[in-house]
């Protein structure tokens, strides 16, 4: 039951579309994430946030930005997301 030479496993790759919040570092830049939850009891929505560190190679963005990410290999510590593009530019 091993893997056959050749073959290759269609793994889906994760993408989020976030704002940028921060562009302080070289080549990465933080994007927040929101999403709403539903509390288990009372039924209320409530907005969650979270931020991820996603590599910008030509240092493209800049706060405000809306953008989509992709999930990729490790490149650092805590930079495992790569820009995939800019989908609106702050004016």
């Amino acid at each position: 039951m091993g893997k056959k030479t050749g073959e290759k496993k269609n793994k889906i790759v994760r993408m989020f579309e976030g704002t940028v919040v921060s562009d302080k570092m070289d080549k990465t830049r933080v994007v927040a994430v929101a999403r709403f939850k539903m509390h288990p009891l009372y039924k209320k929505r409530y907005k969650v946030t979270k931020k991820y560190k996603v590599h910008d190679e030509k240092n493209e963005t800049k706060v405000g930005d809306k953008v989509l990410f992709r999930e990729c290999r490790p490149l650092s510590a805590q930079k495992r997301w790569t820009l995939v593009k800019i989908l609106e530019r702050k004016q």
